[in-house]
Formats: structure tokens, sequence, C-alpha cells
């Protein structure tokens, strides 16, 4: 008597064949082949899916439009006792045309704001285009909250001098 494998043998059974790999290869190409398509533009163009956004963004520059804030010099708060003074003449960058009237009517609010927080200030956070960046965006701020709902995009120093 010849010994048989039985078909449900263990030592029997078909390791990981070509057939599975192919099985399980093929669909994880066409997901490469599909993710490279759709990235690089070619895929959603195919579709007519389209982005105009460039166009949006691109498509008309607006004017700049300045308002003038007036010199102000503050006492900067300094730990010796030797007094440090700033000055500042600035002028602030509006959205619209129509919000230059408004900023003009809140000046007295905005310069306010500017005083309290110059006020505040120790002379080395004003230190280094660090501190230039950090007094700028500070004042953005508080010039919004004193002109609202009119916007201030920017504020550019024309003089900034520590003493």
């Amino acid at each position: 008597m010849s010994a048989t494998p039985h078909p449900t043998d263990p030592a029997n059974k078909p390791k990981f064949g070509k057939r599975k790999l192919v099985l399980i290869a093929i669909p994880v190409a066409l997901l490469a082949i599909g993710a490279g398509l759709w990235f690089s533009g070619v895929l959603p163009h195919l579709l007519g899916q389209k982005h105009d956004d460039h166009k949006e963004e691109v498509a008309k520059p607006s004017a700049l439009i300045f308002v003038d804030v007036p010199e102000m010099v503050a006492n900067l708060n300094s730990p010796s006792a030797r007094p440090s003074y700033l000055k500042l003449v600035a002028r602030l960058e509006v959205a619209r045309t129509e919000d230059v009237e408004r900023v003009k009517q809140a000046m007295p609010r905005l310069q306010d704001l500017f005083q309290t927080y110059l006020r505040e200030m120790r002379p080395d956070e004003l230190r280094g285009s660090a501190g230039s960046y950090h007094l700028r965006e500070e004042l953005i701020a508080r010039a919004n909250i004193a002109v609202m709902p009119a916007r201030v995009t920017n504020i550019l120093f024309v003089q900034l001098l520590i003493q």
C-alpha cells in the first residue's frame, strides 16, 4: 500500500501563490495610478472639474489706500531709573475707500489705544525685527477694534525711534 497524501493534509496545502499576489498587486497599482493622475490634475480635467480660484485672486488688484496717523511719543515702561521714549509715525492701510472717513473719525480712539499699549511696552520688547513685527501685529489688532466695522489691513512704520 502506498500512502497517498490526503487533500486536507496541512503539509499538502499550497503556499502563498502567484495568483494571490496578482490579486493584491493589481488593485494597489490601479490606486497608485489613479492617485498620480488626480494629483497631477489630469483626472480632474478629464472629469470636467476646474478651479478658478487663481483667476479671482489675480483678477483685480485694488489700489492701496493709506491714512496717516499723527506722530506719537510715548514713555516706555523702563525697568531702570532712566526713562525711555518711543517716537512713532505710521500709516494705516485700509481695505476700502469708504473706510477712510470712518478711520479718520475714530482717530482719537485709535491714538488712545496705541498710546496705552506703547506705555506698557519695555524697550527690550522692541529690539530687532521680531519686536517690530510683534508691535505691528498688536497695533493692527487694536486699530481694527477702534475702527470697527472698517478694516485696517496693515500698518506701515514711517518712523520708529527708541531713545
